[in-house]
Protein backbone atom coordinates (compact mmCIF):
# COMPACT_ATOMS: atom_id res chain seq x y z
CA UNK A 1 0.00 0.00 0.00
CA UNK A 2 1.70 3.31 -1.25
CA UNK A 3 -0.47 5.56 1.29
CA UNK A 4 0.75 3.17 4.32
CA UNK A 5 2.26 5.18 7.42
CA UNK A 6 4.28 3.69 10.31
CA UNK A 7 5.31 4.83 13.28
CA UNK A 8 3.39 7.72 14.05
CA UNK A 9 0.95 5.58 16.40
CA UNK A 10 1.75 3.00 18.54
CA UNK A 11 -0.92 0.33 20.43
CA UNK A 12 0.38 0.24 24.12
CA UNK A 13 3.92 0.89 22.64
CA UNK A 14 4.01 -1.35 19.23
CA UNK A 15 3.57 0.98 16.09
CA UNK A 16 0.99 0.22 14.00
CA UNK A 17 0.61 0.50 9.98
CA UNK A 18 -2.10 3.24 9.11
CA UNK A 19 -4.07 3.81 5.51
CA UNK A 20 -4.31 6.79 3.85
CA UNK A 21 -3.12 10.65 3.97
CA UNK A 22 -1.46 12.53 7.07
CA UNK A 23 -4.30 15.48 7.18
CA UNK A 24 -3.41 18.80 8.88
CA UNK A 25 -5.21 21.95 9.36
CA UNK A 26 -5.98 23.77 6.17
CA UNK A 27 -6.61 20.69 4.39
CA UNK A 28 -10.17 20.38 2.81
CA UNK A 29 -12.52 17.43 4.92
CA UNK A 30 -12.45 14.35 2.30
CA UNK A 31 -15.62 13.14 2.18
CA UNK A 32 -16.84 9.35 3.18
CA UNK A 33 -19.36 6.74 3.37
CA UNK A 34 -20.46 5.80 6.96
CA UNK A 35 -23.23 4.10 8.70
CA UNK A 36 -25.53 6.25 10.72
CA UNK A 37 -28.72 5.05 12.98
CA UNK A 38 -31.10 2.95 10.89
CA UNK A 39 -28.40 1.60 8.42
CA UNK A 40 -28.37 4.86 6.79
CA UNK A 41 -25.55 6.18 4.90
CA UNK A 42 -23.95 9.13 5.89
CA UNK A 43 -21.63 11.52 3.65
CA UNK A 44 -19.86 14.29 4.67
CA UNK A 45 -21.96 16.19 2.18
CA UNK A 46 -24.69 15.37 4.33
CA UNK A 47 -23.71 16.50 7.49
CA UNK A 48 -24.83 20.41 8.19
CA UNK A 49 -23.27 23.17 7.27
CA UNK A 50 -21.35 24.25 10.26
CA UNK A 51 -18.60 23.37 12.39
CA UNK A 52 -18.01 19.42 13.20
CA UNK A 53 -15.79 17.34 15.29
CA UNK A 54 -15.40 13.94 13.99
CA UNK A 55 -14.28 11.91 17.33
CA UNK A 56 -12.43 8.98 16.26
CA UNK A 57 -12.30 6.10 18.35
CA UNK A 58 -11.05 2.18 18.17
CA UNK A 59 -14.17 0.62 19.95
CA UNK A 60 -17.13 2.42 22.04
CA UNK A 61 -16.69 -0.60 24.54
CA UNK A 62 -13.05 0.21 25.80
CA UNK A 63 -12.43 2.12 28.76
CA UNK A 64 -10.17 5.03 26.71
CA UNK A 65 -13.06 5.00 24.44
CA UNK A 66 -16.12 5.25 26.75
CA UNK A 67 -14.34 8.37 28.63
CA UNK A 68 -13.54 10.42 25.23
CA UNK A 69 -17.05 10.09 24.38
CA UNK A 70 -18.89 11.16 27.41
CA UNK A 71 -16.42 14.02 28.15
CA UNK A 72 -16.79 15.24 24.90
CA UNK A 73 -20.67 14.56 25.19
CA UNK A 74 -20.48 16.87 28.50
CA UNK A 75 -18.50 19.67 26.85
CA UNK A 76 -20.39 19.96 23.77
CA UNK A 77 -23.71 20.21 25.60
CA UNK A 78 -23.15 24.18 26.57
CA UNK A 79 -22.39 24.77 22.58
CA UNK A 80 -26.19 23.43 21.38
CA UNK A 81 -26.96 23.76 18.36
CA UNK A 82 -23.97 25.64 16.73
CA UNK A 83 -21.62 22.43 15.66
CA UNK A 84 -22.20 19.11 15.52
CA UNK A 85 -20.13 16.17 17.01
CA UNK A 86 -19.76 13.01 15.78
CA UNK A 87 -18.23 9.57 16.86
CA UNK A 88 -16.68 7.61 14.16
CA UNK A 89 -16.06 3.71 14.72
CA UNK A 90 -15.56 0.14 13.56
CA UNK A 91 -18.56 -0.78 15.75
CA UNK A 92 -22.02 -1.78 13.99
CA UNK A 93 -24.28 0.95 14.55
CA UNK A 94 -26.48 -1.59 16.63
CA UNK A 95 -23.38 -1.66 19.27
CA UNK A 96 -22.93 2.24 19.48
CA UNK A 97 -26.69 3.22 19.55
CA UNK A 98 -26.51 1.08 23.09
CA UNK A 99 -23.58 2.22 24.38
CA UNK A 100 -25.07 5.91 24.31
CA UNK A 101 -28.09 4.91 25.12
CA UNK A 102 -26.67 3.30 28.62
CA UNK A 103 -24.65 6.52 28.96
CA UNK A 104 -26.82 8.63 28.25
CA UNK A 105 -24.74 9.88 25.52
CA UNK A 106 -27.50 12.07 23.08
CA UNK A 107 -26.12 15.02 21.34
CA UNK A 108 -23.13 12.65 19.38
CA UNK A 109 -24.31 11.42 16.22
CA UNK A 110 -22.38 8.13 15.34
CA UNK A 111 -20.95 6.96 12.53
CA UNK A 112 -19.37 3.29 11.76
CA UNK A 113 -17.03 2.86 9.39
CA UNK A 114 -17.39 -0.93 8.90
CA UNK A 115 -19.25 -0.81 5.62
CA UNK A 116 -15.92 0.22 3.12
CA UNK A 117 -13.88 1.60 5.58
CA UNK A 118 -14.01 5.05 3.58
CA UNK A 119 -13.42 7.51 6.76
CA UNK A 120 -10.55 5.59 8.10
CA UNK A 121 -8.84 5.38 4.25
CA UNK A 122 -9.28 8.94 3.35
CA UNK A 123 -8.74 10.72 6.83
CA UNK A 124 -5.45 8.63 7.55
CA UNK A 125 -6.62 6.50 10.92
CA UNK A 126 -7.07 2.89 9.77
CA UNK A 127 -5.31 0.55 11.51
CA UNK A 128 -3.77 -1.83 8.81
CA UNK A 129 -1.32 -3.85 10.29
CA UNK A 130 -3.15 -6.18 13.23
CA UNK A 131 -5.74 -8.92 13.03
CA UNK A 132 -8.53 -7.20 12.41
CA UNK A 133 -9.03 -3.38 11.37
CA UNK A 134 -9.48 -0.60 13.36
CA UNK A 135 -9.42 3.39 13.63
CA UNK A 136 -6.77 5.11 15.69
CA UNK A 137 -7.66 7.72 17.91
CA UNK A 138 -8.12 11.02 15.96
CA UNK A 139 -10.32 14.35 16.54
CA UNK A 140 -10.58 16.32 13.27
CA UNK A 141 -12.21 20.15 13.68
CA UNK A 142 -13.83 21.20 10.26
CA UNK A 143 -15.61 24.08 9.45
CA UNK A 144 -18.99 25.41 8.16
CA UNK A 145 -16.88 25.47 4.84
CA UNK A 146 -15.74 21.87 4.50
CA UNK A 147 -11.95 22.86 5.58
CA UNK A 148 -10.13 21.01 8.33
CA UNK A 149 -9.75 23.65 11.18
CA UNK A 150 -7.75 21.34 13.63
CA UNK A 151 -6.22 17.52 13.86
CA UNK A 152 -4.90 15.50 16.31
CA UNK A 153 -3.63 11.82 15.72
CA UNK A 154 -2.89 10.79 19.18
CA UNK A 155 0.72 9.12 18.99
CA UNK A 156 -0.49 6.21 21.65
CA UNK A 157 -3.86 4.86 21.26
CA UNK A 158 -4.77 4.13 24.81
CA UNK A 159 -4.10 7.55 25.56
CA UNK A 160 -6.89 10.45 25.73
CA UNK A 161 -6.99 13.12 23.37
CA UNK A 162 -6.14 16.77 24.08
CA UNK A 163 -9.80 17.54 24.76
CA UNK A 164 -8.94 21.70 25.19
CA UNK A 165 -7.20 21.98 22.14
CA UNK A 166 -10.03 20.35 20.10
CA UNK A 167 -12.89 21.98 22.02
CA UNK A 168 -10.99 25.55 21.32
CA UNK A 169 -10.76 24.92 17.42
CA UNK A 170 -13.86 23.88 17.32
CA UNK A 171 -15.45 26.92 19.62
CA UNK A 172 -13.42 29.51 17.39
CA UNK A 173 -14.34 27.66 14.26
CA UNK A 174 -18.35 28.30 15.81
CA UNK A 175 -17.84 31.87 16.57
CA UNK A 176 -16.23 32.29 12.21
Amino acid sequence: MSDARKGEVAMKGNPVELAGPKLKAGDHAPNFECVGEGLSIVTLAETPKKPRLFSVVPSLDTPVCNIQTKRFSKELAELGDSVEAYTVSLDLPFAMKRFCGAEGVSNIVNLSDVRNHSFGKNYGVLITSLPIPLLCRALFVVDAHGAITHVEYVSEIASEPNYDAALAALKAAAKA
